[in-house]
């Protein structure tokens, strides 16, 4: 620490930062080794770094007599894949990291196993410069997961720019129920809501046999925001035969779309189901709907 009459002068930090770069991954002076992922890479890395960087690390590496892997490792990491790791090594080293669209997710990811809040940040500003739209759910699953709120807003914010593409996306099959259900409360997304129902049967089938449980009990939580009531008869009636084969929507919820279109009105029906979206078609009944039905 700089005391009186004393000053702390910088030399040049690229210089510094690539001088540490060369001993990512350098066997040479190294005195731990991980075995990183299906491939079993060895990574090399040295302990004083790892564990004055990374609160994680220091644990782990910490001297115990009662751990049965020796201080020097190797330490096998099976779950992660070699590039990822190597990734949070080089931040760790060099305060900066490489990254592409195939792996920041799973960076991101590692940064908030290992505590890493700058590596974090960077992981989130990459994936907000190079979202798609086959990529943007998986994102914003990662987002909701992790507690990333600035991504999850920017993700959806994509989505409702885009939702049309979105939902034939894998990405979108793979959606949880609990960010699904997210995602459909938006009043902006830019689809038609047939449209959207159809995405959400393709959708149930596959988290059903995923998750070997009924198509009705998947369901429940996103199909709550589909807005039946903004449908014309004719396709509530072709809705009502394909529900007949899954039971995606419960009986009550199109009973409660087609007592709106009785009564002209959306009475007894949540003020949300009745609101369009931006891309909802018009439709001639939609004029007769509340909008602030209760």
């Amino acid at each position: 620490m700089a005391g009186p009459g004393s000053a702390r002068l910088q030399g040049d930090v690229a210089a510094f930062s690539a001088a540490l770069r060369t001993l990512v991954n350098n066997p040479q002076f190294s005195d731990v080794m991980f075995v990183v992922g299906q491939e079993q890479q060895k990574v090399f890395a040295h302990r004083c770094v790892l564990a004055c960087r990374c609160q994680v690390f220091r644990g782990m590496l910490s001297q115990d007599s009662s751990s049965s892997v020796p201080p020097q490792g190797p330490f096998i990491l099976g779950n992660v894949q070699p590039e990822v790791f190597l990734a949070v090594i080089e931040f760790l080293y060099t305060n900066s990291v490489t990254l592409n669209s195939h792996i920041a997710l799973e960076v991101l990811t590692s940064s908030v196993e290992y505590g890493l809040q700058d590596l974090c940040k960077l992981c989130v500003k990459f994936i907000k410069d190079t979202l798609s739209v086959e990529q943007v759910c998986e994102a914003l699953q990662a987002a909701v997961t992790y507690g990333q709120v600035d991504l999850q807003q920017h993700c959806l914010a994509f989505i409702e720019g885009c939702t049309a593409a979105v939902v034939r996306t894998q990405g979108f099959r793979e959606l949880s129920d609990v960010v699904l259900a997210r995602v459909l409360r938006s009043d902006r997304l830019a689809v038609d809501e047939l449209e959207l129902v159809q995405a959400v049967r393709e959708w149930a089938h596959v988290s059903s046999a995923v998750l070997e449980r009924p198509v009705p009990e998947v369901a429940a939580l996103p199909v709550r925001e589909l807005r039946l009531p903004l449908l014309a008869p004719s396709e509530l009636v072709t809705l009502e035969s394909h529900n007949q084969q899954d039971l995606l929507i419960p009986v009550e919820n199109i009973a409660a779309a087609w007592r709106a279109h009785a009564l002209r009105r959306g009475s007894g029906v949540p003020s949300r189901l009745c609101r369009p979206r931006r891309g909802t078609r018009p439709r001639d009944h939609h004029r007769h709907l509340e909008p602030h039905a209760k």
